[in-house]
């Protein structure tokens, strides 16, 4: 069996490492269009901001390891074609093109930065942060003495970790943001409301419901145009989302969302026979929408990524499904999310009740206390909850862990009031915070 995988960040290689574990005899190729492998780009913000000064910590495997199992790792290869009909690809290496067949195909090709459509964003100072050369050309950029003002367009996971990383390298920081509130894809606002107040306290310059519309200066930026004002600069940050590398596939016919996400079933199968896909070019199926949905996340395209390794060589896995779950830290609050939003049990038109509460990470008489707001969406009738989010100063992401467990278990309100979490006066009260939420969600 010839087994071909075009990408080799997170799913790519999670799929490849299993593949070769369970079928001994296959054939398998990786194709990957830059030069690095096993790449967690979650890491970037943290390396931009000092946390670590290793880049290479940042990229898990090389070639060789992998061609030490058998997996044979072709990097600076691009795929710009498939023929489904003929399972043939168009791969271009150089000045070089090579036409590729195979038996089963994974395609991992990911995600890459979303552009605003405005003027300027070619000029010198201008960065993104998607790949390692975006992180090790930004790190290079603000440590020189000139960058002493840094803008951040965008409020995402992302956004928001490179906005902590310039606070933490001692720059004046603005952040853009069009929405009317910070990081409105992920949060509900009552819990997105406490980013605002903490990033004001750091001395960040917040802008809400403001959009981006050049970028200004010769060859190096110098300021900014929004539709409110101009803002001098010395760099800016793009961090506006990602769309799916999946352009090349459009000749195919294979079926994807809107976004151009490949859609697959539970067991990661594309619409094109033996074509399966995993990671952040593909949708992933959500376990409480119970429906196809973007979240690219590194969880799903590990998990997803190892499974298509199974079936790609020969097994018939079920993937169970997300529930999202995700965190984020912004400077001294930690905030996570696992399940359904509000707004998205609207638009799914679920019968739903929602809870908002603050109470305490810990007993008073222990240093370090201090408040923990937490979110409930449930189902209106049966109390099932159906999502959850928190954030506090201490103990909020961890307590998500637990919630995505109650979500996976299809507990109850009643239930989760009555759950019997640890308790020790350092790390929580009697009745924790999840004991709370679930006893006042009626």
């Amino acid at each position: 069996m010839k087994i071909v995988i075009i990408g080799g960040e997170a799913a790519g290689m999670s799929a490849a490492a299993k593949a070769r574990r369970i079928n001994r005899d296959a054939e398998i190729t990786v194709f990957e269009a830059s030069e690095v492998i096993s790449f967690g780009a979650c890491g970037l913000p943290y390396y931009v901001g000092d946390e670590f000064q290793d880049h290479n910590y940042m990229a898990e495997f090389t070639p060789a390891q992998f061609a030490e199992r058998g997996i044979e790792v072709k990097t600076g290869h691009r795929v710009n074609k498939v023929d489904a009909n003929n399972k043939q690809l168009e791969v271009q290496h150089g000045d070089d093109t090579l036409i590729v067949s195979y038996d089963r195909l994974m395609i991992a090709t990911g995600a890459s930065e979303v552009l605003p459509p405005v003027k300027g964003l070619e000029k010198q100072g201008v960065h993104s942060l998607r790949r390692m050369d975006d992180g090790i050309n930004l790190k290079t950029a603000i440590s020189q003495p000139s960058c002493q003002h840094v803008t951040v367009i965008g409020s995402g996971f992302i956004g928001l970790e490179v906005v902590e990383a310039m606070v933490h390298q001692g720059k004046q920081v603005r952040l853009i943001e069009r929405a009317e509130r910070l990081i409105p894809d992920a949060f509900d606002s009552e819990i997105s409301e406490h980013f605002l107040s903490e990033l004001q306290a750091a001395g960040v310059d917040v802008h809400l419901g403001e959009s981006l519309e050049e970028v200004i200066g010769d060859d190096a930026v110098t300021a900014i145009k929004t539709d409110n004002a101009v803002y001098p600069t010395d760099l800016v940050v793009v961090c506006t989302g990602v769309k799916p590398n999946t352009a090349f596939l459009q000749e195919t016919g294979i079926e994807t969302l809107a976004n151009g996400a490949i859609c697959v079933d539970q067991q990661g199968r594309t619409s094109l026979p033996d074509v399966w896909s995993a990671g952040d070019c593909a949708s992933i199926w959500h376990s409480v929408l119970n429906k196809n949905v973007y979240i690219p996340l590194a969880t799903g395209a590990n998990k997803l990524g190892r499974l298509v390794g199974e079936n790609i060589a020969g097994k018939s896995l079920t993937f169970p499904g997300s529930l999202g779950t995700s965190c984020v830290k912004v400077l001294s609050l930690e905030a996570g999310r696992t399940g359904i939003s509000e707004p998205e049990a609207i638009a799914a038109g679920i019968n739903y009740k929602a809870i908002t509460i603050k109470d305490k990470c810990h007993t008073n008489y222990c240093e370090g206390q201090s408040d923990i707001h937490m979110k409930l969406v449930y189902h209106a009738e049966s109390k099932v909850i159906l999502g959850a989010q928190m954030i506090g100063k201490k103990g909020a992401v961890h307590r998500i862990d637990a919630m995505a467990v109650a979500i996976t278990a299809g507990l109850t309100t009643q239930q989760l009031g009555m759950l019997d979490f640890a308790y020790a006066p350092p790390f929580a009260r009697t009745w924790d915070v999840m004991n709370v939420a679930g006893n006042v969600a009626k």
